[in-house]
């Protein structure tokens, strides 16, 4: 019974312990070229990111960046610096899938998956149909 019993709390902590390794992306994150922070957070089980900061977050006239090269004209007028640029990511037991990321600069949307280093950098990487034909790019935790 005492071993029925360690068998079943070592099954519960190990559980509980691997559960929460799905959400080690939580936090504020530094793009590859140093020109924004990311903030990612959860939301119903998903895994959602949006521009904190931003290096140049005005135009040479002094007004905030906007999402200028958004397909929906609508939106063209959204400021980039809380602009949400990862959405719907899921955790999968080993990385993050199932998501989106948006580019900003280019207006585009691409597919993405993500996936934590041992060293702590996420590495992502956007594509559009299958994943071989894509880019790929390191973020490194804001400290």
């Amino acid at each position: 019974m005492k071993k029925l019993l360690f068998s079943l709390l070592f099954v519960f902590f190990a559980v509980d312990a691997f559960s929460q390794n799905k959400d080690a992306i939580l936090g504020k994150w530094i793009n590859s070229t140093g020109e924004a922070h990311i903030d990612i957070s959860k939301r119903n089980d998903k895994y959602y990111g949006k521009i904190s900061w931003l290096k140049e977050p005005s135009t040479p006239e002094g007004n905030p960046k906007t999402d200028e090269k958004n397909p929906e004209v609508s939106l063209r007028k959204k400021p980039v610096l809380g602009l949400e640029i990862l959405k719907d990511f899921i955790y999968d037991g080993s990385k993050w899938t199932g998501g989106t990321i948006y580019d900003p600069k280019s207006g585009k949307t691409y597919s993405c998956n993500m996936t934590l280093r041992g060293n702590g950098d996420l590495s992502m990487r956007g594509y559009i149909g299958i994943s071989l034909i894509g880019r790929s790019e390191t973020w490194k935790r804001v400290r």
